[in-house]
């Protein structure tokens, strides 16, 4: 089974195709190389070190609520 987590990006390394993402109080660099027209303050889904798609800010909370619920800390 697999697992996606929605994070914002809070910086983007173009020259890298690259994005700091922060979920929480963690930071992690994932690839951009799936996905375009990323900007800093989307959401995108995270998998495995690399960015699926972007999603919106309410869908990302929606998807961290159910988390919550579940007794899940992404």
């Amino acid at each position: 089974m697999c697992l996606a987590i929605p994070a914002k990006v809070v910086a983007i390394d173009e020259a890298s195709d690259t994005a700091t993402v922060v979920l929480g109080e963690v930071k992690k660099q994932v690839s951009l190389a799936l996905v375009e027209d990323v900007s800093v303050d989307d959401f995108v889904l995270i998998h495995v070190g690399y960015a699926l798609n972007k999603v919106s800010e309410e869908e990302a909370e929606k998807t961290l609520e159910l988390f919550a619920q579940a007794g899940v800390t992404p």
